[in-house]
């Protein structure tokens, strides 16, 4: 297997497992990586996802080009053909949120897939870049849409037309990453984190993500109103009731999602 996946404490951890290749994504490993989306979104004993790497020498540097061909159906069929097209972010657009832990290196498609991620945790020895402008070609998995989104145009720009890398403090000061920690602390962070979200109710942060990242293309006026609709749809949930219930009893709410 070159992905590895786990269930703990509501958290799905999801490994690539080719450190060998640095993590790189073959058409194997694109495969398990969309089972592994469908299988943590529909389990409900899952709350949260983490997607890391195997070592500390890369997270992901992208497609594996050895493995990895040109597909044999034209654009046209691609698009408007009966196959079901399989982007390399696939499954990534459930309501649970998924966290990232950077391990070493993220480049081209790997970092477009940290891109992709609600929170991304870097290890002291991680790098960043989207070098395709060197190679001819642009980022094609998200990279030039979601990068522009989460840090300052300029500072995109910069990565986007250079293709140059930075290194984790960089990516911890234009807010591409929240946290920078040491390479041994990087899963025990990514997971204390997780656990805290899980802990939540879990219809809760399902709606709080789903308004951040549909209310991004609406107007202000619209995306407050949207957050009310939704404000209401959880008013009378039985996990809000328990949430005030505890409150009161100063205990640990138990959230069922329901």
């Amino acid at each position: 297997m070159s992905l590895n996946y786990e269930v703990r404490d509501g958290v799905a951890i999801i490994t690539l497992n080719r450190p060998e290749a640095l993590n790189s994504i073959d058409p194997e490993m694109r495969q398990e990586l969309f089972d592994a989306w469908q299988q943590s979104a529909h389990d409900d004993n899952v709350r949260c996802v983490i997607l890391t790497g195997a070592g500390e020498k890369a997270f992901c540097t992208g497609s594996d080009l050895k493995k990895t061909m040109p597909p044999k159906e034209s654009p046209a069929q691609l698009t408007f053909g009966t196959a079901t097209p399989r982007h390399l972010l696939t499954g990534m657009d459930m309501d649970k949120p998924i966290l990232c832990a950077v391990n070493g290196y993220a480049m081209g498609g790997g970092m477009e897939l940290a891109l992709a991620c609600d929170i991304r945790i870097a290890s002291e020895n991680a790098q960043f870049a989207l070098s395709e402008v060197r190679l001819g070609s642009i980022p094609g998995a998200g990279g030039t849409q979601n990068l522009p989104r989460l840090v300052a145009q300029s500072d995109a720009m910069l990565m986007l037309l250079t293709g140059d890398r930075i290194d984790a403090l960089e990516a911890l000061r234009i807010n591409l990453v929240s946290r920078v920690v040491a390479p041994s602390d990087l899963m025990e962070c990514a997971m204390t984190i997780a656990r805290r979200i899980a802990q939540n109710a879990p219809l809760s942060v399902r709606a709080a993500k789903r308004l951040v990242r549909d209310g991004r293309s609406l107007p202000l006026a619209q995306a407050l109103a949207l957050e009310s609709y939704a404000f209401g749809m959880l008013r009378d949930t039985e996990d809000r009731i328990e949430g005030r219930i505890a409150f009161q009893e100063k205990r640990t709410p138990v959230y069922r999602g329901r």
